[in-house]
């Protein structure tokens, strides 16, 4: 398959998955596919769940190569049977390791979202994109050999892609095995969920989330407990935090939030007015982001009594445990997030001014503090 519009599948500013060696904080998911291997109950079809960014793809592209790499068992040979593999680990200096990044290995292929013939990249995967599977089936089946097959995001697929795809998996090639990476397995056919089996994913530890930013290179910010906070577990919201300065929107954010509810309305423009910049688009989208977590942090402290730890930024403890001090208060801004969250979406549906969606956001705010005291 064409290596040519392989960016659907990589998180801005990481290497790409089949570049990434190892998985971090993903061993229960790792084992259960070892021992369904080793146990001879490898199934045709996998389906990799869980939140965005926390290595379901890096886990594909590493089963991938393990099973390339990996010689069958043959049975008892002149020195018996040879010990079950413990790990998925595979020497990057093996050859099947360099023709997989070098994006040269015959017996694996990618399946994303391509571009149209105007070369713009499509949103969503295409019947097309499954039915070149065919001719890779025919051309890789001469040798005999093992064949992966990785999907990502499986999410993407419009309904003839999925249909196309639900045949592969009701009727597999031989030594077929097909991976899908999947960040919401609800949106896709109960058939295609019925003809796999699942390795849920859970969202990383702090530690695991430092280990897998080191492992991309990444230079750590001064507070990565406040990276892991507001990534709820997921390196690629991490990279997306540290990468747009995450951390500085989130603070402002908490600072307007100190204010109320005699708002600081300088600051609160001014966080409209960046919004709004030209080229902002991706900082924009980050703000909305950090304003659901907000939400859904004050919503937790009233209900619980307890403010979230740690900090996702100098001061958030002290401010949300006075916005949100009880169960009515918690009531109130799972409300606003509800009306918070609908206006959003209208707004950008209606390429609403990103200043005026911003105020409008803030305003609602105010106006939750106001009426609830």
């Amino acid at each position: 398959m064409s290596d040519e519009f392989q960016s659907p599948d990589q998180a801005p500013g990481a290497p790409h998955p089949r570049e990434t060696v190892r998985v971090f904080g993903q061993q229960a998911a790792e084992q259960a596919f070892l021992d369904a291997y080793n146990s001879d109950r490898l199934h045709h079809g996998w389906l990799l769940s869980g939140p965005q960014g926390i290595g379901k793809a890096t886990l594909a592209w590493r089963i991938a190569r393990f099973l390339l790499a990996t010689p069958p068992n043959e049975g008892d040979g002149l020195f018996g049977a040879p010990p079950p593999p413990e790990t998925l680990d595979i020497d990057p200096e093996h050859p099947v390791s360099h023709r997989i990044l070098a994006g040269a290995e015959p017996g694996l292929a990618s399946v994303t979202r391509s571009a149209n013939d105007k070369g713009i990249l499509r949103n969503e995967i295409v019947v097309d994109d499954i039915r070149k599977l065919g001719r890779f089936f025919g051309l890789s089946s001469a040798d005999g050999g093992r064949r992966v097959v990785i999907v990502d995001s499986a999410d993407e697929m419009n309904v003839s892609a999925a249909n196309a795809l639900l045949k592969m998996l009701e009727e597999p090639p031989a030594r077929t095995t097909i991976l899908l990476v999947s960040h919401q397995p609800s949106r896709l056919l109960p058939t295609i969920r019925s003809r796999c089996r699942t390795l849920r994913l859970a969202p990383l530890s702090a530690a695991d989330m430092e280990a897998a930013l080191s492992q991309t290179g990444t230079e750590l910010p001064d507070h990565p407990e406040r990276v892991a906070a507001l990534a709820a577990g997921s390196v690629g919201a991490a990279l997306r935090l540290i990468n747009l300065g995450g951390l500085q929107i989130y603070a402002e954010l908490i600072a307007i939030l100190s204010s109320l509810p005699r708002l600081d309305r300088p600051r609160a423009l001014a966080l409209a007015e960046a919004a709004a910049q030209r080229g902002a688009a991706d900082r924009f989208e980050l703000l909305l982001t950090l304003i659901d977590v907000a939400l859904a942090r004050l919503a937790r402290t009233g209900a619980t009594g307890h403010p979230p730890t740690p900090e996702a930024a100098q001061g958030e403890a002290e401010t949300i445990s006075r916005l949100s001090a009880d169960p009515a208060q918690a009531r109130a801004w799972a409300e606003t997030a509800a009306t918070i969250t609908a206006r959003a979406r209208h707004g950008q549906a209606v390429n609403l001014d990103p200043a005026a969606l911003v105020l409008d956001t803030i305003f609602k705010m105010q106006e939750t503090v106001s009426s609830s005291r």
